[in-house]
């Protein structure tokens, strides 16, 4: 498999299956006994290219906590350019810059201790974002948050594939992978599925067998065409589901959105 420089790729799979040992293996943490994994040409087994390597591919871990060490969140986001020997100068305007993609600056002084869970999420990004990366993968990085935290975890990840870093996104969360270019399946340490997200979630049967789920809007639009509706099935967001089942129908009347539910006027659907 390979991963282009700007994709945003998905990886799922059911528990135990490979995704973190896959990930780690991107930026030499670890090695492989067999094969090769090359990262812009240089081999992870080639000692001498690990720091480059390391520069190139950040990593985001599950929980926070194993990735924070500093005494204040600068401190923290710091930690990684620190250690290439960056100046000082260059060190603080990568602490600065990276803290305002997350939107942290105002928690620079803060012990990271204090803050919570989504916070925490959020530094841990902005310290693999001080390191410059073109590629950084995220193991599960939702994980465990409330809805608002979540979003803005998913807004940041998508500005940064937009400012052209590549994405590599574990999940088990299937509505947050439909706007990713690719999503791979792994099913006991194999890619089984490599395709982009409408071809992935036609495999209904497949994926169930391994425990994933399909997004809830796919879902509905399948069991709306087993009741007769001639609807299609590739659509994976709310919108394009309205826009099917308004085409299908007739059209509908005047459709409000409350955020959260999709009501017509005057009436529940």
């Amino acid at each position: 498999m390979s991963i282009g420089e700007g994709e945003y790729i998905a990886l799922i799979g059911p528990n135990g299956c490979g995704k973190t040992t896959l990930i780690k293996h991107f930026n030499a943490l670890f090695v492989p006994a067999e094969g090769d994994v090359l990262v812009d040409g240089m081999n992870t087994k080639d000692a001498a290219a690990v720091r480059e390597i390391r520069c190139s591919v950040g990593m985001v871990f599950q929980n926070p906590d194993n990735q924070i060490i500093g005494m204040s969140v600068e401190e923290d986001v710091a930690f990684g350019p620190g250690n290439l020997g960056i100046p000082s100068r260059e060190i603080q305007e990568r602490v600065e810059a990276s803290l305002a993609t997350v939107g942290m600056t105002d928690y620079a002084k803060r012990p990271p201790h204090t803050l919570s869970g989504g916070e925490k999420r959020l530094v841990s990004i902005a310290g693999v974002l001080a390191m410059n990366p073109r590629y950084i993968a995220l193991d599960e990085p939702t994980a465990s948050l409330d809805p608002s935290s979540r979003m803005r975890v998913l807004d940041i990840m998508r500005k940064m594939n937009r400012d052209g870093i590549s994405i590599i996104h574990i999940t088990h969360d299937m509505n947050e992978i439909v706007h990713a270019d690719r999503v791979m399946v792994m099913d006991r340490g194999v890619i089984s599925l490599n395709e982009v997200p409408q071809e992935v979630f036609k495999r209904i049967d497949y994926l169930k067998t391994l425990g994933l789920h399909i997004p809830q809007v796919t879902e509905l639009l399948l069991q709306l065409r087993q009741m007769g509706w001639d609807v299609s099935t590739n659509v994976l967001t709310i919108e394009e589901a309205c826009s099917e089942i308004s085409s299908s129908a007739g059209g509908f009347p005047k459709v409000i959105s409350t955020g959260r539910v999709k009501k017509r006027v005057g009436e529940n659907v």
